[in-house]
Protein backbone atom coordinates (compact mmCIF):
# COMPACT_ATOMS: atom_id res chain seq x y z
CA UNK A 1 0.00 0.00 0.00
CA UNK A 2 1.20 3.49 -0.95
CA UNK A 3 2.26 6.05 1.82
CA UNK A 4 -1.17 8.00 0.31
CA UNK A 5 -3.36 5.42 0.40
CA UNK A 6 -1.90 4.47 4.34
CA UNK A 7 -2.52 8.09 5.44
CA UNK A 8 -6.30 8.52 3.90
CA UNK A 9 -7.47 5.27 5.44
CA UNK A 10 -5.38 6.31 8.58
CA UNK A 11 -7.51 9.84 8.81
CA UNK A 12 -10.57 7.93 7.62
CA UNK A 13 -10.17 5.55 10.71
CA UNK A 14 -9.57 8.50 13.51
CA UNK A 15 -12.90 9.61 12.03
CA UNK A 16 -11.15 13.10 10.87
CA UNK A 17 -12.56 16.37 9.33
CA UNK A 18 -9.50 17.56 7.56
CA UNK A 19 -8.74 20.57 5.21
CA UNK A 20 -9.10 19.51 1.81
CA UNK A 21 -5.32 19.94 1.41
CA UNK A 22 -3.96 18.25 4.80
CA UNK A 23 -3.19 15.06 3.57
CA UNK A 24 -1.12 16.51 0.99
CA UNK A 25 0.96 18.73 2.81
CA UNK A 26 1.09 15.97 5.40
CA UNK A 27 2.54 14.07 3.39
CA UNK A 28 4.99 16.98 2.33
CA UNK A 29 6.27 17.17 5.81
CA UNK A 30 7.08 13.72 5.81
CA UNK A 31 9.13 14.10 2.60
CA UNK A 32 10.94 16.98 4.42
CA UNK A 33 11.65 14.75 7.43
CA UNK A 34 13.31 11.60 5.97
CA UNK A 35 15.07 14.24 3.41
CA UNK A 36 16.63 16.28 6.59
CA UNK A 37 17.38 12.88 8.74
CA UNK A 38 20.01 12.50 6.69
CA UNK A 39 21.90 15.17 7.82
CA UNK A 40 20.34 16.02 11.30
CA UNK A 41 19.26 12.80 12.79
CA UNK A 42 15.56 13.54 13.53
CA UNK A 43 13.88 10.42 14.07
CA UNK A 44 15.37 6.94 14.03
CA UNK A 45 12.76 5.69 11.07
CA UNK A 46 13.69 6.73 7.76
CA UNK A 47 10.79 4.22 6.15
CA UNK A 48 8.39 6.55 4.63
CA UNK A 49 5.52 3.88 5.84
CA UNK A 50 6.72 3.61 9.29
CA UNK A 51 6.75 7.76 9.20
CA UNK A 52 3.20 8.02 8.14
CA UNK A 53 2.18 5.30 10.88
CA UNK A 54 4.23 6.39 13.49
CA UNK A 55 4.69 9.47 13.08
CA UNK A 56 1.90 11.19 11.44
CA UNK A 57 -0.89 9.06 12.40
CA UNK A 58 0.75 8.64 15.58
CA UNK A 59 0.33 12.64 15.89
CA UNK A 60 -3.06 12.99 14.50
CA UNK A 61 -4.28 10.74 17.08
CA UNK A 62 -4.29 13.29 19.73
CA UNK A 63 -6.51 15.84 17.73
CA UNK A 64 -9.88 14.98 18.60
CA UNK A 65 -9.12 15.29 22.07
CA UNK A 66 -7.85 19.01 21.24
CA UNK A 67 -11.39 21.06 21.59
CA UNK A 68 -11.02 24.44 23.08
CA UNK A 69 -7.88 24.38 22.57
CA UNK A 70 -6.12 27.49 20.50
CA UNK A 71 -2.96 28.32 21.49
CA UNK A 72 -1.01 25.24 22.16
CA UNK A 73 2.56 24.92 23.51
CA UNK A 74 4.80 22.07 21.90
CA UNK A 75 7.92 20.80 24.15
CA UNK A 76 10.76 18.82 22.68
CA UNK A 77 9.22 17.60 19.66
CA UNK A 78 12.66 17.19 17.78
CA UNK A 79 11.12 16.82 14.30
CA UNK A 80 7.88 18.64 14.99
CA UNK A 81 5.85 16.19 16.19
CA UNK A 82 2.90 16.18 16.87
CA UNK A 83 3.56 20.33 16.53
CA UNK A 84 3.60 20.58 12.77
CA UNK A 85 0.89 17.85 11.72
CA UNK A 86 -1.72 19.56 14.45
CA UNK A 87 -0.63 23.05 12.63
CA UNK A 88 -1.38 21.21 9.36
CA UNK A 89 -4.90 20.04 10.35
CA UNK A 90 -6.31 22.89 12.31
CA UNK A 91 -5.38 26.23 10.61
CA UNK A 92 -6.96 27.93 13.41
CA UNK A 93 -4.56 26.47 16.02
CA UNK A 94 -1.61 28.59 17.14
CA UNK A 95 1.34 26.09 17.73
CA UNK A 96 4.50 27.44 19.19
CA UNK A 97 7.28 24.42 19.62
CA UNK A 98 10.12 25.48 22.07
CA UNK A 99 13.03 22.99 21.14
CA UNK A 100 16.51 22.81 23.55
CA UNK A 101 18.56 21.44 20.18
CA UNK A 102 19.39 24.22 17.74
CA UNK A 103 19.00 21.90 14.27
CA UNK A 104 15.74 20.36 15.05
CA UNK A 105 14.01 24.01 15.97
CA UNK A 106 16.08 25.08 12.48
CA UNK A 107 14.59 22.50 10.67
CA UNK A 108 10.98 23.28 12.20
CA UNK A 109 11.37 26.52 11.10
CA UNK A 110 12.21 25.46 7.26
CA UNK A 111 9.13 23.05 7.45
CA UNK A 112 6.97 26.03 8.72
CA UNK A 113 8.47 28.43 5.37
CA UNK A 114 8.26 25.29 3.04
CA UNK A 115 4.78 24.51 4.26
CA UNK A 116 3.62 28.12 4.84
CA UNK A 117 2.36 27.16 8.02
CA UNK A 118 1.48 30.78 9.46
CA UNK A 119 -0.20 29.62 12.48
CA UNK A 120 3.23 27.68 13.62
CA UNK A 121 6.26 29.04 15.35
CA UNK A 122 9.73 27.11 16.68
CA UNK A 123 11.62 28.67 19.08
CA UNK A 124 15.58 27.22 20.14
CA UNK A 125 14.99 27.67 24.26
CA UNK A 126 14.68 25.27 26.97
CA UNK A 127 10.97 24.91 27.94
CA UNK A 128 11.60 26.06 31.71
CA UNK A 129 12.75 29.38 30.41
CA UNK A 130 10.55 29.99 27.60
CA UNK A 131 7.43 32.56 27.70
CA UNK A 132 5.09 33.10 25.07
CA UNK A 133 5.74 35.56 22.68
CA UNK A 134 2.54 37.14 22.53
CA UNK A 135 0.05 39.16 25.65
CA UNK A 136 -0.45 37.46 28.50
CA UNK A 137 -4.09 38.31 28.34
CA UNK A 138 -4.13 35.28 25.75
CA UNK A 139 -3.35 32.09 27.73
CA UNK A 140 -1.58 28.93 26.85
CA UNK A 141 -5.02 26.56 26.04
CA UNK A 142 -2.83 23.27 26.11
CA UNK A 143 0.81 22.09 26.45
CA UNK A 144 1.98 18.74 24.57
CA UNK A 145 4.44 16.51 24.92
CA UNK A 146 5.46 13.54 23.14
CA UNK A 147 7.96 11.12 24.54
CA UNK A 148 9.52 14.37 26.08
CA UNK A 149 10.38 13.12 29.82
CA UNK A 150 8.81 11.69 32.95
CA UNK A 151 5.06 13.11 33.59
CA UNK A 152 6.68 14.65 36.89
CA UNK A 153 9.49 16.97 34.91
CA UNK A 154 7.26 17.35 32.22
CA UNK A 155 4.56 19.19 34.81
CA UNK A 156 7.75 20.85 36.81
CA UNK A 157 8.87 22.14 33.86
CA UNK A 158 6.36 23.83 31.87
CA UNK A 159 3.85 24.78 35.19
CA UNK A 160 5.00 28.44 34.98
CA UNK A 161 3.06 28.21 31.00
CA UNK A 162 0.12 26.55 32.98
CA UNK A 163 -2.82 28.48 33.84
CA UNK A 164 -5.97 27.85 35.89
CA UNK A 165 -7.36 26.45 32.32
CA UNK A 166 -4.55 25.15 30.87
CA UNK A 167 -4.29 21.32 30.05
CA UNK A 168 -0.86 19.22 29.87
CA UNK A 169 -1.10 16.95 27.41
CA UNK A 170 1.41 14.29 27.57
CA UNK A 171 1.25 11.57 24.49
CA UNK A 172 2.50 8.24 26.27
CA UNK A 173 3.21 4.37 24.99
CA UNK A 174 1.95 1.94 27.88
CA UNK A 175 -0.34 3.26 30.53
CA UNK A 176 2.59 5.28 33.12
CA UNK A 177 0.81 4.25 36.31
CA UNK A 178 3.88 4.88 38.37
CA UNK A 179 4.33 8.66 36.73
CA UNK A 180 1.03 9.36 37.83
CA UNK A 181 1.39 8.09 41.02
CA UNK A 182 3.79 10.73 41.12
CA UNK A 183 2.44 13.60 39.62
CA UNK A 184 3.54 16.93 41.43
CA UNK A 185 1.09 18.80 43.83
CA UNK A 186 -0.94 21.25 43.07
CA UNK A 187 -1.48 19.12 39.91
CA UNK A 188 -3.72 16.05 39.52
CA UNK A 189 -5.11 13.54 36.80
CA UNK A 190 -7.68 15.21 34.56
CA UNK A 191 -8.19 12.11 32.51
CA UNK A 192 -6.47 8.81 30.61
CA UNK A 193 -7.59 8.40 27.02
CA UNK A 194 -6.55 5.10 24.91
CA UNK A 195 -5.86 6.10 22.00
CA UNK A 196 -5.94 3.67 18.80
CA UNK A 197 -3.32 4.61 16.36
CA UNK A 198 -4.21 2.77 12.74
CA UNK A 199 -1.53 0.56 11.58
CA UNK A 200 0.62 0.73 14.70
CA UNK A 201 0.51 -2.58 16.76
CA UNK A 202 1.31 -0.66 19.99
CA UNK A 203 -0.34 0.46 23.58
CA UNK A 204 -0.65 4.52 23.24
CA UNK A 205 -2.48 7.25 26.03
CA UNK A 206 -2.94 10.78 26.08
CA UNK A 207 -3.05 11.66 29.87
CA UNK A 208 -4.45 14.74 30.56
CA UNK A 209 -3.17 16.80 33.84
CA UNK A 210 -4.64 20.16 35.25
CA UNK A 211 -4.02 22.36 38.00
CA UNK A 212 -5.82 21.74 41.25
Amino acid sequence: MSATDTLTQGIAALGLDLPADAAERLLAFGHLLIKWNKVYNLTAIRNEAQVVTHHLLDSLSVLPHLAGVNRLVDVGSGGGLPGVVLAICRPELQVDSVETVQKKATFQNQARIELKLDNFRAHHARIENWQPPYAPELPVDGIISRAFADLADFVNLTAHLAGPETRLLAMKGVYPADEIARIPAGFVLERSVELQVPGLDAERHLITVKRT
